[in-house]
Formats: C-alpha cells, sequence, structure tokens
C-alpha cells in the first residue's frame, strides 16, 4: 500500500460538545502524511431492526457501509457509559455486521484503531475491551498497542475542544502513525497468499 492510508474516524457519541468528539477531531488535526482522515456523524443511523432491514436497507447505513468500504482502517473514538460501549456505537457496529447476499460483512478483514476520552480516571478500557471484543465477530484486525485512554479529559481540552495538552497529542500522533503502519501490515497478509 503505497498510497495513503484512508482512515474513517467514527465517534461513539452524538453530543455536540463531546470530549470524544473533540479527540476525534484532534485525530484529524494530528494524522500523519500518509494517511487521509475522514469522519462518519453516527446520528442518522436507526435503531437496527431486522424487520426494517428486510424491508430495504435505509440510506444512512447504506452510506455507513459505503464509507467503511471505501477506507483502508477504521478508527473508533469511543466514551464509556455505565462500563461499556455506547448504544450509539454499538447499534451501528450491529448494522455493520451485516452482510448483504453474496457480500463479506464490510468490516471483515479491515484494520482498526480504538481511542476514548472520559473525565474519570480508567479513559475509556472497559468500552475498548467490549469494543475488541465485538471485532472478533466481525473478523477486524484492531491494533491492540499503545492504547489511547484519555484520563481526566475535561483538563485536556480546552474551551472550544481544543485538544491542549502536549503529551497527549504527542500520544494521538504516535498512535496515528502505528495504526497507519497496523493498516499496511493487515493489508500485505490479507492479499499476499500464505
Amino acid at each position: 500500500m503505497g498510497s495513503p492510508v484512508r482512515v474513517l474516524g467514527i465517534a461513539g457519541s452524538l453530543r455536540a460538545k463531546s470530549l470524544n468528539r473533540a479527540l476525534l477531531r484532534a485525530a484529524g488535526e494530528l494524522a500523519p502524511p500518509d494517511m487521509e482522515f475522514r469522519t462518519f456523524d453516527l446520528a442518522t443511523i436507526p435503531v437496527y431492526n431486522a424487520d426494517v432491514e428486510a424491508a430495504g436497507l435505509p440510506e444512512s447505513v447504506a452510506a455507513f457501509k459505503r464509507a467503511i468500504r471505501e477506507a483502508d482502517a477504521l478508527l473508533f473514538v469511543t466514551p464509556e457509559y455505565n462500563y461499556g460501549v455506547p448504544g450509539v456505537l454499538k447499534n451501528a457496529i450491529d448494522w455493520a455486521s451485516r452482510a448483504a447476499a453474496g457480500e463479506a460483512p464490510v468490516m471483515n478483514g479491515k484494520a482498526a484503531g480504538i481511542m476514548g476520552a472520559s473525565p474519570g480516571m480508567g479513559g475509556t478500557m472497559r468500552a475498548q475491551l467490549q469494543l475488541r471484543q465485538a471485532f472478533v465477530f466481525t473478523q477486524t484486525h484492531c491494533l491492540t498497542a499503545p492504547e489511547v485512554a484519555v484520563s481526566k479529559a475535561h483538563e485536556r481540552f480546552d474551551a472550544d475542544g481544543r485538544l491542549t495538552d502536549e503529551a497527549t497529542r504527542e500520544r494521538v500522533a504516535a498512535y496515528l502513525v502505528r495504526l497507519a503502519e497496523w493498516t499496511r501490515r493487515v493489508a500485505s497478509r490479507i492479499t499476499s497468499p500464505a
């Protein structure tokens, strides 16, 4: 993969001033030169319902699946609610895990990264672990290290949602470099015969 790595960033919060949306914006700013970074907003994804799916894929879900298909890697930036993944993010993954007849699920074989920000001390580690468990089923290849779990996140962003903590900015930038490397490794394993 000599061309730029195309990363799709997905925030697991719908709140406009979410710390995780702010962290996703920071990731876009800090992306290395060999990375093309775009985002997808989950606000229009309906709650998963097999009856709705059978009647025809909602356009917002079809757009989400297209965005995943076009990306080389996915970057999930998740809050932690009640020790777990927010429903909006799990719901989107449930939709993405479903395959149309004759097609592989869009997350199958994708490289992925996870980050999260929380005002608490845990920095979303439990939610990140739940995502990793879901990725076993979706056969999504998640970068396991380093980890970016921003604790006391309200102290690391300014009033405009800009990541101002230099150490955290460096960690995010380094993580994105590793995600680009990981994505190339995953792609080479998938395209090269064993």
